[in-house]
Protein backbone atom coordinates (compact mmCIF):
# COMPACT_ATOMS: atom_id res chain seq x y z
CA UNK A 1 0.00 0.00 0.00
CA UNK A 2 2.83 2.39 0.93
CA UNK A 3 4.49 1.75 -2.45
CA UNK A 4 1.27 2.51 -4.33
CA UNK A 5 0.74 5.72 -2.37
CA UNK A 6 4.33 6.79 -2.96
CA UNK A 7 3.98 6.16 -6.68
CA UNK A 8 0.74 8.15 -6.82
CA UNK A 9 2.37 11.01 -4.89
CA UNK A 10 5.37 10.99 -7.25
CA UNK A 11 3.08 11.10 -10.28
CA UNK A 12 1.18 14.02 -8.76
CA UNK A 13 4.42 15.93 -8.20
CA UNK A 14 5.48 15.24 -11.77
CA UNK A 15 2.17 16.54 -13.07
CA UNK A 16 2.50 19.70 -10.99
CA UNK A 17 6.09 20.19 -12.12
CA UNK A 18 5.08 19.99 -15.75
CA UNK A 19 2.89 23.08 -15.40
CA UNK A 20 0.62 24.42 -18.13
CA UNK A 21 1.23 23.68 -21.78
CA UNK A 22 2.53 26.93 -23.32
CA UNK A 23 3.65 27.75 -26.85
CA UNK A 24 5.79 30.86 -26.32
CA UNK A 25 8.57 29.06 -24.44
CA UNK A 26 10.74 26.21 -25.73
CA UNK A 27 12.42 23.83 -23.30
CA UNK A 28 14.22 20.92 -25.03
CA UNK A 29 15.70 19.69 -21.75
CA UNK A 30 12.32 19.31 -20.05
CA UNK A 31 11.10 17.57 -23.19
CA UNK A 32 13.99 15.11 -23.00
CA UNK A 33 15.24 16.05 -26.45
CA UNK A 34 18.63 16.74 -28.01
CA UNK A 35 19.08 20.44 -28.76
CA UNK A 36 21.65 19.90 -31.52
CA UNK A 37 19.43 17.45 -33.38
CA UNK A 38 16.41 19.73 -33.05
CA UNK A 39 18.49 22.57 -34.50
CA UNK A 40 18.92 20.55 -37.69
CA UNK A 41 15.18 20.60 -38.40
CA UNK A 42 15.04 24.22 -39.67
CA UNK A 43 18.28 23.64 -41.56
CA UNK A 44 16.69 20.74 -43.45
CA UNK A 45 13.45 22.65 -44.04
CA UNK A 46 15.43 25.59 -45.41
CA UNK A 47 16.90 23.23 -48.01
CA UNK A 48 13.40 22.62 -49.39
CA UNK A 49 12.81 26.38 -49.56
CA UNK A 50 16.13 26.97 -51.30
CA UNK A 51 15.33 24.23 -53.81
CA UNK A 52 12.08 26.01 -54.67
CA UNK A 53 9.91 23.15 -53.43
CA UNK A 54 7.98 25.27 -50.93
CA UNK A 55 7.72 28.93 -50.02
CA UNK A 56 8.11 28.41 -46.31
CA UNK A 57 7.60 25.99 -43.44
CA UNK A 58 6.65 26.16 -39.77
CA UNK A 59 7.52 23.19 -37.55
CA UNK A 60 6.69 22.47 -33.92
CA UNK A 61 7.79 19.59 -31.68
CA UNK A 62 6.40 19.07 -28.18
CA UNK A 63 7.11 16.27 -25.73
CA UNK A 64 6.22 15.59 -22.09
CA UNK A 65 3.98 18.66 -22.21
CA UNK A 66 6.78 21.05 -23.23
CA UNK A 67 7.42 22.67 -26.60
CA UNK A 68 10.92 21.60 -27.55
CA UNK A 69 11.19 23.36 -30.91
CA UNK A 70 9.17 25.96 -32.82
CA UNK A 71 10.75 27.19 -36.03
CA UNK A 72 9.79 29.16 -39.14
CA UNK A 73 11.82 29.24 -42.36
CA UNK A 74 11.24 30.81 -45.76
CA UNK A 75 8.38 33.10 -46.67
CA UNK A 76 4.67 33.33 -46.12
CA UNK A 77 4.47 35.36 -49.33
CA UNK A 78 7.06 34.93 -52.08
CA UNK A 79 6.04 37.98 -54.11
CA UNK A 80 6.69 40.42 -51.26
CA UNK A 81 9.30 38.24 -49.52
CA UNK A 82 7.30 38.44 -46.32
CA UNK A 83 9.15 36.21 -43.86
CA UNK A 84 7.41 33.15 -42.49
CA UNK A 85 6.55 33.60 -38.80
CA UNK A 86 5.97 31.05 -36.08
CA UNK A 87 2.46 32.50 -35.74
CA UNK A 88 1.71 32.61 -39.47
CA UNK A 89 -1.88 31.57 -40.24
CA UNK A 90 -2.42 28.61 -42.58
CA UNK A 91 -5.36 27.13 -44.43
CA UNK A 92 -5.62 23.73 -42.77
CA UNK A 93 -7.64 21.94 -45.46
CA UNK A 94 -8.44 18.41 -44.21
CA UNK A 95 -6.71 18.90 -40.86
CA UNK A 96 -10.12 20.45 -40.13
CA UNK A 97 -11.71 16.99 -40.15
CA UNK A 98 -10.51 15.75 -36.72
CA UNK A 99 -11.75 19.02 -35.19
CA UNK A 100 -15.20 18.42 -36.67
CA UNK A 101 -15.13 14.86 -35.31
CA UNK A 102 -14.17 16.22 -31.88
CA UNK A 103 -17.26 18.42 -32.06
CA UNK A 104 -19.41 15.34 -32.66
CA UNK A 105 -17.75 13.53 -29.75
CA UNK A 106 -18.65 16.41 -27.42
CA UNK A 107 -22.28 15.69 -28.29
CA UNK A 108 -21.71 11.96 -27.77
CA UNK A 109 -20.23 12.70 -24.33
CA UNK A 110 -23.38 14.66 -23.50
CA UNK A 111 -25.65 11.81 -24.56
CA UNK A 112 -27.21 13.87 -27.33
CA UNK A 113 -25.85 11.73 -30.16
CA UNK A 114 -24.92 8.05 -30.46
CA UNK A 115 -22.21 6.77 -32.76
CA UNK A 116 -24.58 4.13 -34.15
CA UNK A 117 -27.39 6.59 -34.83
CA UNK A 118 -28.39 6.62 -38.52
CA UNK A 119 -27.39 10.06 -39.72
CA UNK A 120 -30.77 10.42 -41.41
CA UNK A 121 -32.17 10.74 -37.86
CA UNK A 122 -30.72 14.24 -37.81
CA UNK A 123 -30.70 14.95 -41.56
CA UNK A 124 -34.01 13.54 -42.83
CA UNK A 125 -33.26 14.62 -46.39
CA UNK A 126 -31.03 11.52 -46.56
CA UNK A 127 -33.85 9.08 -45.85
CA UNK A 128 -34.14 6.52 -48.61
CA UNK A 129 -30.46 6.79 -49.60
CA UNK A 130 -29.78 4.15 -52.25
CA UNK A 131 -26.83 1.95 -53.14
CA UNK A 132 -25.33 1.76 -56.62
CA UNK A 133 -24.22 -1.88 -56.92
CA UNK A 134 -21.82 -0.90 -59.72
CA UNK A 135 -19.90 1.34 -57.33
CA UNK A 136 -17.37 3.55 -59.10
CA UNK A 137 -17.27 1.46 -62.29
CA UNK A 138 -18.02 3.54 -65.39
CA UNK A 139 -20.07 2.33 -68.34
CA UNK A 140 -22.50 0.25 -66.30
CA UNK A 141 -26.24 0.83 -66.14
CA UNK A 142 -27.12 -0.36 -62.65
CA UNK A 143 -30.46 -0.13 -60.92
CA UNK A 144 -30.14 1.45 -57.48
CA UNK A 145 -30.98 -0.77 -54.51
CA UNK A 146 -31.66 -0.30 -50.81
CA UNK A 147 -28.54 -0.87 -48.65
CA UNK A 148 -28.64 -3.58 -46.00
CA UNK A 149 -28.49 -0.94 -43.25
CA UNK A 150 -28.54 2.81 -42.87
CA UNK A 151 -25.36 4.90 -42.79
CA UNK A 152 -24.52 5.82 -39.20
CA UNK A 153 -22.42 8.55 -37.64
CA UNK A 154 -19.46 6.23 -37.05
CA UNK A 155 -19.45 5.43 -40.78
CA UNK A 156 -19.21 9.13 -41.60
CA UNK A 157 -16.29 9.70 -39.23
CA UNK A 158 -14.27 6.75 -40.57
CA UNK A 159 -15.05 7.29 -44.29
CA UNK A 160 -16.78 3.91 -44.48
CA UNK A 161 -20.23 5.30 -45.29
CA UNK A 162 -20.09 4.56 -49.01
CA UNK A 163 -20.77 8.21 -49.83
CA UNK A 164 -18.73 9.61 -52.74
CA UNK A 165 -16.02 12.20 -52.24
CA UNK A 166 -17.92 15.22 -53.56
CA UNK A 167 -21.43 16.35 -54.34
CA UNK A 168 -22.68 14.94 -57.68
CA UNK A 169 -24.64 17.05 -60.12
CA UNK A 170 -24.49 20.29 -58.17
CA UNK A 171 -26.36 23.04 -60.04
CA UNK A 172 -24.55 25.96 -58.46
CA UNK A 173 -22.43 26.92 -55.47
CA UNK A 174 -24.31 26.67 -52.16
CA UNK A 175 -24.69 29.66 -49.87
CA UNK A 176 -24.89 27.80 -46.56
CA UNK A 177 -23.68 24.59 -44.97
CA UNK A 178 -27.28 23.37 -44.89
CA UNK A 179 -27.60 23.88 -48.65
CA UNK A 180 -24.30 22.17 -49.33
CA UNK A 181 -25.19 19.08 -47.31
CA UNK A 182 -28.74 18.90 -48.66
CA UNK A 183 -27.34 18.81 -52.20
CA UNK A 184 -25.42 15.66 -51.25
CA UNK A 185 -28.67 13.83 -50.50
CA UNK A 186 -28.94 13.18 -54.25
CA UNK A 187 -25.86 10.97 -54.09
CA UNK A 188 -25.95 7.18 -54.12
CA UNK A 189 -23.73 4.93 -52.05
CA UNK A 190 -20.70 3.32 -53.69
CA UNK A 191 -20.76 0.30 -51.37
CA UNK A 192 -22.58 -1.16 -48.38
CA UNK A 193 -21.99 0.97 -45.27
CA UNK A 194 -19.09 -0.25 -43.14
CA UNK A 195 -17.66 -2.65 -45.73
CA UNK A 196 -15.03 -0.52 -47.51
CA UNK A 197 -13.23 2.84 -47.32
CA UNK A 198 -13.70 5.89 -49.52
CA UNK A 199 -12.48 9.33 -48.47
CA UNK A 200 -15.64 11.43 -48.38
CA UNK A 201 -15.81 15.17 -47.88
CA UNK A 202 -19.59 14.85 -48.08
CA UNK A 203 -19.59 12.66 -44.99
CA UNK A 204 -17.57 15.11 -42.89
CA UNK A 205 -19.68 18.05 -44.09
CA UNK A 206 -22.75 16.12 -42.93
CA UNK A 207 -21.19 15.81 -39.47
CA UNK A 208 -20.84 19.58 -39.28
CA UNK A 209 -24.48 19.97 -40.21
CA UNK A 210 -25.46 17.43 -37.55
CA UNK A 211 -23.66 19.58 -34.98
CA UNK A 212 -25.80 22.53 -36.06
CA UNK A 213 -29.04 20.54 -35.84
CA UNK A 214 -28.32 18.96 -32.45
CA UNK A 215 -26.66 21.95 -30.78
CA UNK A 216 -29.10 24.47 -32.20
CA UNK A 217 -26.37 26.90 -33.20
CA UNK A 218 -24.05 27.47 -36.16
CA UNK A 219 -21.31 24.87 -36.56
CA UNK A 220 -18.46 27.40 -36.37
CA UNK A 221 -19.86 29.04 -33.24
CA UNK A 222 -20.17 25.66 -31.53
CA UNK A 223 -16.51 24.84 -32.22
CA UNK A 224 -15.41 28.29 -31.07
CA UNK A 225 -17.29 28.04 -27.78
CA UNK A 226 -16.58 24.40 -26.99
CA UNK A 227 -13.04 23.91 -28.35
CA UNK A 228 -11.18 27.02 -29.50
CA UNK A 229 -11.93 29.38 -26.62
CA UNK A 230 -11.28 26.90 -23.78
CA UNK A 231 -8.00 25.84 -25.41
CA UNK A 232 -6.90 29.45 -25.97
CA UNK A 233 -6.80 28.87 -29.75
CA UNK A 234 -7.03 32.58 -30.51
CA UNK A 235 -5.89 32.26 -34.12
CA UNK A 236 -8.28 29.51 -35.24
CA UNK A 237 -11.33 30.41 -37.31
CA UNK A 238 -13.07 29.94 -40.66
CA UNK A 239 -12.84 33.58 -41.74
CA UNK A 240 -9.69 35.62 -41.15
CA UNK A 241 -10.31 38.78 -39.11
CA UNK A 242 -9.02 41.91 -40.90
CA UNK A 243 -6.51 42.64 -38.15
CA UNK A 244 -4.88 39.21 -38.69
CA UNK A 245 -4.92 39.12 -42.49
CA UNK A 246 -1.25 40.18 -42.70
CA UNK A 247 -0.27 36.87 -41.10
CA UNK A 248 -2.04 34.68 -43.68
CA UNK A 249 0.31 32.55 -45.78
CA UNK A 250 -0.18 32.45 -49.54
CA UNK A 251 -0.84 29.14 -51.29
CA UNK A 252 1.37 27.94 -54.17
CA UNK A 253 1.41 25.17 -56.74
CA UNK A 254 4.67 23.46 -57.63
CA UNK A 255 5.27 23.46 -61.39
CA UNK A 256 8.24 22.59 -63.60
CA UNK A 257 9.37 26.22 -63.69
CA UNK A 258 8.83 26.90 -60.01
CA UNK A 259 6.17 27.78 -57.49
CA UNK A 260 3.10 29.58 -58.85
CA UNK A 261 0.59 31.47 -56.72
CA UNK A 262 -2.66 29.51 -56.44
CA UNK A 263 -5.84 31.59 -56.50
CA UNK A 264 -7.94 31.28 -53.35
CA UNK A 265 -11.62 32.22 -53.24
CA UNK A 266 -13.43 33.59 -50.21
CA UNK A 267 -15.76 30.91 -48.76
CA UNK A 268 -19.41 31.71 -48.14
CA UNK A 269 -19.78 29.40 -45.14
CA UNK A 270 -17.58 27.34 -42.79
CA UNK A 271 -16.66 24.00 -44.36
CA UNK A 272 -16.44 21.17 -41.79
CA UNK A 273 -14.38 19.05 -44.17
CA UNK A 274 -11.59 21.56 -44.79
CA UNK A 275 -12.31 25.21 -44.05
CA UNK A 276 -10.36 25.99 -40.89
CA UNK A 277 -7.44 28.39 -40.67
CA UNK A 278 -5.00 28.21 -37.78
CA UNK A 279 -1.41 28.42 -36.57
CA UNK A 280 1.03 25.70 -35.60
CA UNK A 281 0.77 26.76 -31.97
CA UNK A 282 -3.01 26.61 -31.87
CA UNK A 283 -3.12 23.19 -33.47
CA UNK A 284 -0.44 21.96 -31.07
CA UNK A 285 -2.85 22.85 -28.27
CA UNK A 286 -5.60 20.78 -29.92
CA UNK A 287 -3.29 17.79 -30.38
CA UNK A 288 -1.85 18.09 -26.87
CA UNK A 289 -5.40 18.05 -25.51
CA UNK A 290 -5.94 14.70 -27.22
CA UNK A 291 -2.61 13.38 -25.93
CA UNK A 292 -3.72 14.36 -22.42
CA UNK A 293 -6.94 12.36 -22.82
CA UNK A 294 -9.26 15.28 -23.54
CA UNK A 295 -8.09 17.94 -21.10
CA UNK A 296 -5.54 20.76 -21.33
CA UNK A 297 -4.50 23.42 -18.84
CA UNK A 298 -7.46 22.66 -16.59
CA UNK A 299 -10.08 22.70 -19.36
CA UNK A 300 -11.76 19.41 -20.23
CA UNK A 301 -12.97 19.29 -23.82
CA UNK A 302 -13.60 15.55 -24.25
CA UNK A 303 -13.84 12.53 -22.01
CA UNK A 304 -10.97 10.05 -22.03
CA UNK A 305 -13.40 7.54 -23.54
CA UNK A 306 -14.15 9.91 -26.44
CA UNK A 307 -10.44 10.42 -27.15
CA UNK A 308 -9.85 6.67 -27.09
CA UNK A 309 -12.65 6.13 -29.62
CA UNK A 310 -11.35 8.93 -31.87
CA UNK A 311 -7.77 7.69 -31.88
CA UNK A 312 -8.34 3.94 -32.20
CA UNK A 313 -8.55 2.31 -35.62
CA UNK A 314 -12.23 1.55 -36.19
CA UNK A 315 -11.84 0.02 -39.65
CA UNK A 316 -10.66 -3.51 -38.82
CA UNK A 317 -9.03 -5.23 -41.77
CA UNK A 318 -10.46 -2.78 -44.33
CA UNK A 319 -7.75 -1.11 -46.41
CA UNK A 320 -8.02 2.48 -45.21
CA UNK A 321 -6.06 5.72 -45.26
CA UNK A 322 -3.35 7.11 -47.52
CA UNK A 323 -0.22 5.69 -45.86
CA UNK A 324 0.88 2.09 -45.46
CA UNK A 325 0.04 0.27 -42.24
CA UNK A 326 -2.79 2.50 -41.05
CA UNK A 327 -6.45 2.19 -40.21
CA UNK A 328 -8.94 4.98 -39.61
CA UNK A 329 -10.26 6.46 -36.41
CA UNK A 330 -12.55 9.50 -36.21
CA UNK A 331 -10.91 12.04 -38.50
CA UNK A 332 -7.45 10.55 -37.96
CA UNK A 333 -5.44 7.83 -39.59
CA UNK A 334 -4.09 5.48 -36.91
CA UNK A 335 -0.88 3.45 -37.23
CA UNK A 336 -1.96 -0.13 -36.60
CA UNK A 337 1.02 -2.24 -37.72
CA UNK A 338 4.79 -2.07 -38.10
CA UNK A 339 4.47 -1.13 -41.77
CA UNK A 340 3.12 2.24 -40.68
CA UNK A 341 6.10 3.14 -38.49
CA UNK A 342 8.38 4.17 -41.36
CA UNK A 343 8.45 7.77 -40.10
CA UNK A 344 9.68 6.59 -36.65
CA UNK A 345 6.18 6.96 -35.28
CA UNK A 346 4.92 4.22 -32.97
CA UNK A 347 2.01 1.87 -33.43
CA UNK A 348 -0.97 3.76 -32.02
CA UNK A 349 0.15 7.13 -33.39
CA UNK A 350 -2.69 9.14 -34.90
CA UNK A 351 -2.10 11.53 -37.77
CA UNK A 352 -3.87 13.83 -40.19
CA UNK A 353 -2.70 15.76 -43.24
CA UNK A 354 -4.32 18.39 -45.41
CA UNK A 355 -4.28 19.09 -49.15
CA UNK A 356 -2.15 22.22 -48.70
CA UNK A 357 0.63 20.23 -46.98
CA UNK A 358 -0.50 20.79 -43.42
CA UNK A 359 0.13 17.88 -41.07
CA UNK A 360 -0.17 17.06 -37.39
CA UNK A 361 0.39 13.91 -35.38
CA UNK A 362 0.46 12.52 -31.87
CA UNK A 363 2.66 9.60 -30.79
CA UNK A 364 1.33 8.49 -27.38
CA UNK A 365 4.16 5.99 -26.87
CA UNK A 366 6.78 8.71 -27.24
CA UNK A 367 4.55 11.33 -25.56
CA UNK A 368 5.19 13.46 -28.65
CA UNK A 369 3.22 16.02 -30.67
CA UNK A 370 4.41 17.26 -34.04
CA UNK A 371 3.09 19.94 -36.39
CA UNK A 372 4.40 20.88 -39.84
CA UNK A 373 2.60 23.50 -41.92
CA UNK A 374 3.22 24.64 -45.50
CA UNK A 375 0.91 26.04 -48.20
CA UNK A 376 1.34 24.10 -51.43
CA UNK A 377 -1.37 22.42 -53.45
CA UNK A 378 0.69 19.42 -54.53
CA UNK A 379 3.64 17.27 -53.56
CA UNK A 380 6.35 19.55 -54.88
CA UNK A 381 7.88 16.86 -57.07
CA UNK A 382 8.69 14.54 -54.15
CA UNK A 383 5.48 13.76 -52.36
CA UNK A 384 5.67 14.22 -48.58
CA UNK A 385 9.47 14.68 -48.47
CA UNK A 386 9.24 17.57 -46.02
CA UNK A 387 6.80 15.69 -43.80
CA UNK A 388 8.78 12.45 -43.87
CA UNK A 389 12.00 14.29 -43.06
CA UNK A 390 10.49 16.29 -40.22
CA UNK A 391 8.78 13.36 -38.52
CA UNK A 392 11.93 11.23 -38.58
CA UNK A 393 14.12 14.10 -37.37
CA UNK A 394 11.73 14.91 -34.52
CA UNK A 395 11.73 11.31 -33.27
CA UNK A 396 15.51 10.99 -33.67
CA UNK A 397 16.00 13.96 -31.34
CA UNK A 398 14.51 12.05 -28.38
CA UNK A 399 17.09 11.34 -25.70
CA UNK A 400 15.06 10.12 -22.70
Amino acid sequence: MKTALSLAFACSLAALAAGPFVIDKTDPTAAGMNTARLAQIPVRMKEFVTAGKTAGVVTLVARHGHVASLEAVGYQNLEDKTPMRTDTIFRLASVTKPVTCAGIMILVDEGRVSLIDPFEKYLPEFKGLKLNPCGTRAGYNCALVTPSRAVNILDLMTHTSGLPGGVPGREGPPNTLAESVAAASRASLLFEPGTAWNYSNIGIAALGRIIEVVAGQPYDRFLAERIFQPLDMKDTFFFVPPDKASRLASVYTYEADGLKRAPMSQPKFPAPEGGLLSTAGDMARFHQMLLEKGSLNGHRILSAAAVEAMTTSQTGSIKAGFAPGVGHGFGFEVVREVLGTFRYNSIGSFVKGGAYRTYGWVDPVKDLVGIIFMQRTNGGGDVADEINSFMAMAASAIEQ
